[in-house]
């Protein structure tokens, strides 16, 4: 029951945090009078925003383990940010598909829309930003008093107000119940692919995601997505 309850605060704090970056990132974008971004403007913010996950993560297993710094918390906290990242590239591999197969229909005018609409997508960025994040995270069990920085700190303090309030928290938690459901499944799937080689299907197959493709388009990092993409 620990872990089950571990996965499902993960699964909230994964909630707030969408949100709250979301909430930033609009108030960015109206000062920046929706200018459109680079490529590289995305995966910078993108690698922001995923290494203070990271980081809010660690500080949350700190937590959880009253203010010690527990391996097997760590490894799991560590493995279910690698599933929720994971989950990310394939939800968005998975939209990429989807319209390269619509642009090849060689409807009037459809080819244009959809370039404007087309998320961005490079698979070494994505995996970079995801290393990179993992390696923080791991690069905090040895150094600690880096986790404990203002911004961070503001950010798990914040989750833990929200998820503590009535109606807000109350959301964000049906969301973490459905993200510790989804962890589970993911889990059992790849045992079973592992034993009988012939996977279970996965909950949540159709998960929205992050969406921009150049400077003609909307940065993910503004959308508040989907945060329960675990495939």
């Amino acid at each position: 029951m620990e872990v089950l309850n571990f996965i499902f605060r993960i699964g909230v704090i994964l909630a707030v945090y969408n949100f709250l970056w979301w909430l930033i990132m609009l108030g960015i974008n109206i000062l920046r009078g929706g200018r459109p971004k680079q490529l590289f403007d995305i995966y910078f913010i993108k690698t922001i925003r995923y290494v203070f996950l990271a980081d809010v993560i660690f500080l949350f297993c700190i937590k959880q383990a009253g203010g010690l710094i527990l391996l097997n918390d760590l490894l799991l906290g560590g493995l279910i940010l690698l599933i929720y990242f994971l989950g990310k590239i394939q939800s968005k591999q998975q939209r990429q598909s989807l319209f390269s197969v619509s642009g090849r229909a060689n409807l009037p005018g459809m080819s244009d829309i959809l370039n404007k609409i087309k998320p961005a997508f490079d698979i070494r960025f994505e995996i970079g930003v995801v290393v990179l994040a993992l390696l923080v995270f791991i690069g905090f069990y040895f150094s600690p008093q880096i986790a404990s920085n203002t911004i961070s700190n503001w950010f798990l303090s914040s989750i833990l107000n929200i998820e503590d309030t009535p109606v807000f928290g109350f959301m964000f938690k049906i969301v973490g119940f459905f993200f510790m459901l989804s962890v589970l499944l993911k889990i059992t799937n790849a045992i079973m692919a592992i034993l009988l080689g012939k996977p279970k299907q996965e909950f949540g197959d159709d998960e929205p995601t992050n969406r921009f493709e150049n400077n003609n388009n909307n940065d993910d990092d503004d959308h508040f997505d989907d945060y329960t993409e675990v495939k």
